[in-house]
């Protein structure tokens, strides 16, 4: 699992998530963008990325600067998933499934478009497959927390994603 995070909210969202994969069974390992920033080929079964809404859409250099403007680390500044998607991520990733989640402050639960729906779109035209709709995961304000229940919640919809992507991977066996 790729995520970004300015704030921690979607760190935490992310790693319930990978709980969530891996009671389903998966070996899920949460892990930031600016980590992978230069990552080669990877073989996974299943690709879930994470990032945080910003202006209705996946954070651009701009907006990631702002959040660090409002405390946010320097060092989450330097590349977001967009810039991943465009730039670093590899061309043979092992799997063409893929499940996509944001997080959003929660007074505008249903955006009609969010980070999740951007990162989608340009997964899909990299040859990537949704599996289930995207998601997000509410928080109270910009920088959180997130509201009660969200990581229970995002753990069990890891668990549900995992379980559907290893019956339809045993079907293909």
């Amino acid at each position: 699992m790729v995520y970004e995070s300015m704030f921690d909210n979607t760190t935490q969202t992310a790693e319930a998530v990978a709980r969530g994969l891996r009671r389903a069974g998966f070996a899920a390992h949460a892990v930031p963008v600016t980590s992978l920033a230069s990552t080669g080929p990877v073989d996974v079964d299943l690709l879930v990325v994470g990032a945080p809404t910003h202006g209705f859409t996946l954070s651009r250099r701009e907006s990631r600067a702002e959040a660090v403007r409002q405390g946010a680390g320097p060092d989450r500044a330097a590349i977001g998933l967009r810039d991943w998607i465009a730039q670093s991520l590899p061309q043979r990733y092992g799997t063409d499934r893929l499940v996509v989640f944001d997080t959003r402050v929660g007074r505008v639960r249903h955006l009609p478009l969010s980070a999740s729906r951007t990162a989608a779109r340009l997964l899909h035209r990299r040859g990537f497959r949704l599996l289930r709709k995207p998601v997000g995961f509410a928080v109270d304000r910009v920088r959180g927390p997130l509201r009660d229940g969200e990581l229970a919640r995002a753990e069990n919809w890891g668990r549900m994603v995992g379980s559907a992507c290893l019956e339809e991977l045993s079907d293909a066996a």
